[in-house]
């Protein structure tokens, strides 16, 4: 049961969770504030991995599934907090919001998951059936699932629930996502004589033109398997007088389940060797963007930019139960899917274990000025949280 003292608890570690900076990379005070709370509240171990993840358990006395919760913990920078109506990092409450960054993406969730944990196995004196685990995931918004890979690695969990914003309605699936890189290679020359080069933009330009015709993927859940371009750019920058022998576009592609780096890369690979057999001057590749980041532990982290896409049917056993729980509490949650990539990508996608999604606030809130978090919905998720623990164990 979530009383007013939990009500209160949760919104206060929310509010301690924003004061903190903890941008990709710079998490270590938030995994502290967690781990802080985890050995103070009853959890049974807390463990922080090589990448900075902060991961507490609470065991049950009788033999059951592991239930992990996963919240990432950092958050997108705030380029220019004067144009904040509150100090962003302030963490204050005005007209039933609290405001901040992170407090919708996703602080808010990594607190209801903590006190959830901590008030299940306080009402049950911890006779239940399983293990829960809360993890404080780092550098999520740089790499969706690669930190995670560690965590799932170390705790081999049977079911998973992501803690993104969802308006408080469960997720079974999203697409994926892939930075795919093409390039193009010219050869220089002066811009006083162009015809003694070959100029790697327009090369480029044409092969923008011919992938614009690709038709897209489609899923009758999850949508069209989108291909954007996202940025350009060229070589010499800036180019005095030179024709630019090399050229780099990128596009954001959304990944459908089942499509796989080959198939994402093949219709654009086809396009490159049939305008290089109509022209030999024509050179280009395409890949996968690659990233590599520094964590707070002194670690690197890196990894391909191909997060999977993943869902779940509704009739799904796991998902039924946990419907029919929250309906007997008098919830009655939405299904649907997320517009954006989570760390779902790793646990679905690519690990194939059982997943869900469920989130305090609004989607369109992260990443915003003046981001919020409604605190109805902060308790609400928090005592869905204890519904969902009741119903998997």
């Amino acid at each position: 049961m979530l009383n007013e003292k939990r009500k209160e608890e949760v919104i206060a570690l929310c509010q301690e969770l924003v004061h903190q900076y903890s941008y990709s990379g710079n998490e270590k005070a938030a995994a502290d504030v967690l781990k802080k709370y985890f050995m103070s509240h009853g959890f049974d171990d807390v463990t922080i991995d090589r990448y900075g993840n902060v991961i507490g358990v609470i065991h049950g006395k009788r033999k059951g599934i592991k239930l992990l919760f996963d919240g990432h913990i950092d958050t997108v920078p705030v380029p220019d907090p004067s144009k904040w109506k509150y100090d962003p990092f302030r963490a204050d409450i005005a007209d039933g919001k609290l405001y901040g960054r992170g407090t919708s993406d996703m602080k808010g969730a990594d607190a209801a998951m903590a006190v959830a944990a901590a008030s299940y196995a306080e009402d049950t004196q911890k006779d239940f059936a399983g293990d829960i685990y809360v993890a404080g995931v780092v550098h999520e918004e740089c790499f969706e699932g690669v930190a995670a890979r560690s965590i799932s690695s170390f705790v081999q969990p049977d079911v998973v629930v992501i803690g993104e914003a969802s308006g408080l309605n469960l997720k079974i699936g999203q697409r994926g996502r892939g930075e795919v890189v093409v390039e193009t290679f010219g050869v220089p020359a002066h811009s006083a004589n162009p015809e003694k080069g070959v100029n790697a933009v327009y090369s480029m330009c044409r092969l923008i033109e011919a992938i614009r015709k690709l038709p897209a993927t489609h899923d009758d859940f999850l949508g069209d398997g989108i291909l954007e371009l996202t940025d350009i750019k060229s070589s010499p920058y800036p180019g005095a007088s030179v024709v630019p022998d090399y050229c780099r576009a990128t596009y954001d592609r959304r990944l459908l389940v089942g499509e796989t780096k080959e198939s994402v890369l093949h219709p654009i690979q086809e396009l490159i060797d049939k305008m290089s057999a109509e022209n030999l001057s024509f050179k280009a590749k395409v890949s996968f963007a690659a990233g590599r980041e520094k964590c707070y532990t002194g670690e690197c982290i890196e990894g391909e930019r191909f997060f999977p896409g993943w869902k779940f049917s509704e009739q799904d056993a796991c998902i039924q139960k946990i419907l029919k729980t929250l309906h007997e509490m008098g919830f009655h949650p939405e299904i649907t899917k997320y517009n954006f990539c989570t760390n779902g990508s790793h646990y679905a996608g690519e690990a194939g274990i059982k997943t869900i999604g469920m989130g305090p606030s609004r989607e369109n809130l992260a990443h915003t000025i003046d981001e919020y978090i409604e605190l109805d919905q902060l308790t609400g998720v928090t005592e869905r949280y204890m519904g969902i623990m009741k119903a998997l164990l």
